[in-house]
């Protein structure tokens, strides 16, 4: 969350993500009230915040054609972090 830009960090702080909220003003108050405590210093991250990271190491894509002759590309990454692209049988 640090690399976002600053106002978006302080969005994502002062939002209850997908709770109902009384009005967009009250969101708005809330974004300039951050701003105001924290003004000068890093923000804290959200108290509910969290992620996930995912290093694929393959992943395939399917595009479905007619007569079941259908696209099929794996993706497997090498050593060297480039992907080899291979042409996968129906």
């Amino acid at each position: 969350m640090r690399e976002r830009p600053r106002a978006s960090q302080l969005s994502a702080l002062a939002s209850p993500q997908s709770q109902v909220i009384d009005s967009r003003e009250a969101l708005e108050r809330r974004v300039a009230e951050l701003e105001q405590r924290h003004r000068g210093s890093e923000l804290p991250l959200p108290s509910d915040w969290g992620g996930f990271r995912l290093l694929a190491e393959t992943v395939e894509l399917w595009q479905q054609r007619q007569d079941r002759l259908h696209d099929r590309l794996r993706y497997r990454r090498r050593d060297d972090a480039s992907w080899l692209i291979e042409r996968l049988a129906p």
